[in-house]
């Protein structure tokens, strides 16, 4: 922990647009977490689950949703901490990238959630 602690004030003394990205992912992950979690409805029998070209959109129970709120804790949780370690091992610029390409994960599940929940 004290490790971790060390790691985020270094970013945050030398590197301020990282320790932004650090922290909008975590506030995004947040959000999302708590939306799925409001979203869950688990009175509902059958809930629109995922989306397929070829066979439109499958049904499932609400259980399957719970696939948001974990993505969500990975978004936020873990992918902070590779991200600390990505700093350590290679340096800012592909922390940056690695950090980006999850807010971008990140809007996309959100978009998906929403496009699931438009159909219900």
């Amino acid at each position: 922990m004290k490790d971790f602690k060390d790691s985020l004030k270094q970013i945050y003394k030398e590197e301020k647009l990282m320790f932004f990205l650090i922290i909008f992912n975590t506030i995004l992950a947040l959000i999302l977490f708590v939306f799925s979690i409001v979203n869950l409805n688990p009175s509902a029998a059958v809930v629109k689950i995922g989306y397929g070209d070829i066979g439109g959109y499958r049904n499932g129970s609400w259980a399957d949703m719970l696939t948001f709120p974990i993505l969500a804790i990975i978004y936020g949780f873990f992918h902070m901490l590779i991200a600390l370690r990505i700093f350590k091992k290679r340096g800012a610029g592909m922390t940056k990238f690695f950090l980006i390409t999850t807010t971008v994960m990140i809007l996309g599940t959100g978009i998906v959630l929403l496009r699931l929940l438009e159909k219900v």
